[in-house]
């Protein structure tokens, strides 16, 4: 169980976070400048970032480093450069039809330089055009729509219309900045689809199918755990079962999913305060305090074969060097936001502290790279354990040592929570549009 820390505060981790940045400057520096086509890096082998043609899903996050390192350090270069690989590297990912990542790959980019200049950091002369990218990709986000019997939908993933994941909670985020900013989808007979009804109702079946509460239909299972997909009957839209793509099984907890939901329904709880949404938000933070290791890294996934050879795995920090389990520093990046983020909304002090107490574990080392021949930021990330695409390196038995572009921003984006915590204005996703 996370041993959360009571005294820790926001200004007291500055330390930390400013070594964070200096390190990541030269991290973001070395990845260079790559060329449309070449594919967007996803995970290192070896320090080094190589791409894997899947989606591009990672090219926001790449892009998106830099203009985080610009927001927090004022560093000119940062901003130039994520501006150039803007312009050339995601108009595609805009009207990307076949993905459910906008959120991810075009919030982070064109959504972080709309903030900017909404707060005066930025010339605003791109403003339009900033605008019209951010609409159109929340309404393509939003045709990918499968109803369920009940007559309401969710944004089905790249699988196909029976899959519903976990993940796209936190890259809704795309159709919540194209509402606000006064967009519609266009359907059928000039229907104007309403783009905030659509973020709820994913976001309401989410919350119903895809986290479990431990009481009437999930009196079987446990409060606050979450399953990666949820499948459907495209015929009648009924829900038929649990499933997973990178968790060890539908009926135990991939960690990093757990941390998307973690993450995504406290963001949608600070845009849209629904009762339901903060039920979710508590009941996966809760879950999440209660089945980490002491220093809030999780293994890759709560139910791993592995971990029953790691006795009392969960009353001592994580071991990334173990023989058994993989630990996801990725999964902790991203949670540690969630309870910053739920923590702050509802007043919460408790759900505070584990968020500081996270990010402490992983602003220093193991976790942190400061070896300036790796170019990853968070070391000890994993990607996908069931299909074998993270590196085990020699005399070792499970994957460690590497890292991923999404842990690599979400630490960054992390860093910047804090930061403006202890000197704001208070970050949000929705900044450029509140």
């Amino acid at each position: 169980m996370l041993r959360i820390d009571d005294d820790l505060t926001a200004g007291g981790l500055r330390p930390a976070t400013a070594r964070t940045w200096e390190l990541s400057a030269a991290k973001i520096d070395a990845l260079g400048e790559p060329a449309p086509g070449d594919g967007s890096p996803v995970f290192t082998v070896d320090g080094r970032y190589t791409a894997r043609g899947w989606t591009e899903w990672t090219q926001g996050f790449q892009v998106g480093s830099a203009l985080l390192q610009f927001d927090a350090t004022d560093d000119k270069h940062f901003l130039e450069l994520g501006l150039r690989q803007t312009r050339s590297l995601m108009p595609p990912h805009v009207s990307h039809i076949g993905v459910h990542d906008h959120g991810f790959n075009n919030v982070s980019t064109y959504g972080t330089l709309l903030r900017l200049m909404a707060e005066g950091r930025i010339d605003d002369e791109q403003r339009d055009a900033t605008e019209l990218a951010l609409k159109v990709s929340g309404a393509v986000q939003a045709a990918r729509w499968q109803r369920t019997e009940d007559g309401t939908g969710y944004i089905y993933s790249f699988n196909g219309p029976q899959s519903l994941f976990v993940d796209t909670i936190r890259s809704c985020r795309s159709l919540a900045v194209a509402h606000r900013l006064g967009h519609v989808l266009m359907g059928e007979h000039d229907e104007r689809i309403d783009l905030r009804e659509r973020l709820l109702q994913h976001g309401r079946n989410t919350a119903r199918y895809n986290v479990y509460y431990g009481q009437g239909r999930d009196a079987y299972d446990v409060r606050g755990r979450t399953a990666h997909e949820a499948l459907f009957n495209v015929n009648d839209g009924r829900f038929r079962a649990p499933s997973t793509q990178q968790g060890y099984s539908p009926f135990s907890t991939w960690t990093r999913g757990l941390a998307w939901a973690m993450l995504g329904f406290a963001e949608l709880l600070e845009f849209e305060d629904e009762p339901v949404f903060a039920e979710a938000a508590k009941a996966t933070c809760d879950f999440y305090i209660e089945h980490s290791p002491a220093d809030g890294v999780p293994y890759w996934d709560t139910g791993a074969p592995g971990l029953a050879l790691l006795d009392g795995h969960r009353d001592r920090p994580a071991d990334p060097f173990n023989e058994h389990e993989p630990v996801d520093s990725s999964a902790a990046a991203i949670a540690a936001q969630g309870l910053l983020r739920l923590g702050h909304h509802l007043g919460e002090r408790r759900y505070v502290q584990a968020g500081l107490t996270v990010a402490r574990t992983l602003l220093a080392e193991p976790y942190l790279s400061t070896d300036p021949r790796h170019q990853g930021l968070l070391l000890h990330s994993v990607y996908h354990r069931p299909n074998g695409w993270d590196q085990v390196h020699e005399g070792q038995r499970v994957p460690n040592g590497e890292s991923s572009m999404w842990g690599d921003y979400h630490l960054r984006e992390l860093a910047l929570y804090l930061d403006r915590l202890d000197n704001g204005p208070y970050h949000t996703f929705f900044g450029g549009v509140a």
